[in-house]
């Protein structure tokens, strides 16, 4: 290969670029990203850049002195994709031809529908969104946080700490059920109520209240939640419409093999915009997590020099960590399909606990809530028994 094009340029490209050079290609590489930001690290955005205790510069994701000789195409958002001239499309009327593409376009956070152009309202998703929640949270006021899933949680802590009056409110019966389960879920988020957050569970939003800035959120059964300032975090969607008739297959995001290889030869994909194949629960899943950014691209990378001769691994077990008021929450695996869930360590009631989910006696995911060292212990118990 004389050309490989990277298209996105966040924490799943970068680690694919990195993989390019250390798995031995000299080519030329191109790295495409849509925000004019070098690569930056996401999750401190809802905890400590959003609180002030660190700025941009920490965000950097490139080490001092790192030099991947890529050419970095900033603010140039992929539109299209040739595959019969090889050639990614850019917005601005130009092209990037290249023999092999890395799909890592990411994701984009779930707007609110009726709440384009209200002063106030916001999501969280680059550094951008980080900036404008950080400077109206300086201000002070009234939280409302739309979506209970772990990026709401850490700003309803971070904006609690910062002295705001805080109520989330969840469709679902607790937060955090889908990723965790009701039960655990319920324990997790209780970390809410401990500091004195309101939680409006088992609701629905019906709309936002205000003219030209959002003074109240409207639920579905009535109520109305006075606000001054709203996060709305109710999850994000692949940016894969630019792959539309390109013969890339796509199903809630890029369909990929279990080593990252698309329906079309010379094509790969990683990060949140791809759906993997999971050998272990037979079917595709897409794993919005940073190790998952950062680890499979090393696979897909290989895949895509190898020209697809390579026999692909299994995935290390997804994992995710959240910072919540003080308390670090840690979890591997799936809970879905889990048929038990049982405390093996700590109590409930302590914020404190290693519960290990199983399905027919066999663990598949573990929550760990300050218990980092038993934590990291199960979750090589799962890696190892994948």
């Amino acid at each position: 290969m004389r050309t490989v094009a990277v298209v996105g340029a966040s924490l799943a490209g970068l680690s694919a670029a990195r993989s390019l050079r250390k798995q031995g290609y000299d080519g030329r590489l191109v790295v495409i990203g849509d925000e004019p930001h070098r690569p930056y690290d996401r999750p401190p955005l809802s905890k400590e850049f959003l609180a002030g205790g660190i700025g941009e510069a920490d965000l950097a994701l490139e080490t001092d002195g790192e030099d991947l000789r890529a050419e970095w195409l900033l603010g140039a958002r992929a539109t299209g994709l040739d595959r019969m001239r090889r050639a990614v499309r850019l917005a601005d009327g130009g092209e990037i031809r290249a023999d092999g593409l890395v799909i890592a376009t990411g994701a984009a956070a779930r707007q609110l529908p009726g709440s384009d152009g209200l002063a106030g309202v916001h999501v969280l998703r680059t550094l951008d969104d980080a900036r404008a929640l950080r400077d109206d949270l300086a201000r002070g006021g009234r939280l409302v946080v739309i979506g209970g899933g772990f990026v709401g949680a850490e700003v309803a802590s971070t904006a609690c700490a910062l002295g705001l009056e805080v109520t989330v409110v969840e469709a679902a019966p607790t937060p955090l059920a889908g990723p965790l389960g009701q039960a655990m879920g319920g324990i997790v988020s209780a970390l809410h109520l401990d500091h004195g957050v309101r939680l409006l569970c088992g609701v629905g939003v019906k709309g936002l209240g205000g003219e030209r800035k959002v003074d109240a959120v409207l639920l579905e059964d009535g109520r109305s939640i006075p606000a001054d300032i709203v996060v709305v975090g109710v999850g994000a969607r692949p940016c894969v419409d630019w792959l539309e008739g390109s013969g890339v297959t796509l199903d809630n995001g890029v369909k990929c093999g279990a080593d990252g290889r698309t329906s079309l030869a010379g094509v790969v994909a990683v990060g949140d915009c791809a759906s993997w194949y999971d050998p272990r629960a037979g079917h595709h899943r897409r794993v919005e997590h940073w190790t998952g950014a950062q680890e499979r691209p090393a696979a897909a990378v290989a895949t895509l020099l190898a020209g697809g001769a390579v026999e692909p691994g299994v995935p290390r077990p997804p994992y995710f960590w959240s910072d919540q008021y003080g308390v670090k929450i840690q979890f591997a695996g799936h809970a879905a399909g889990a048929d038990s869930v049982t405390v093996e360590e700590g109590a409930p009631d302590d914020r404190n606990v290693l519960a290990v989910y199983r399905r027919a006696g066999r663990p598949v995911a573990v929550l760990g809530m300050n218990q980092p060292r038993l934590f990291t212990r199960w979750r090589k118990q799962l890696a190892a028994a994948s």
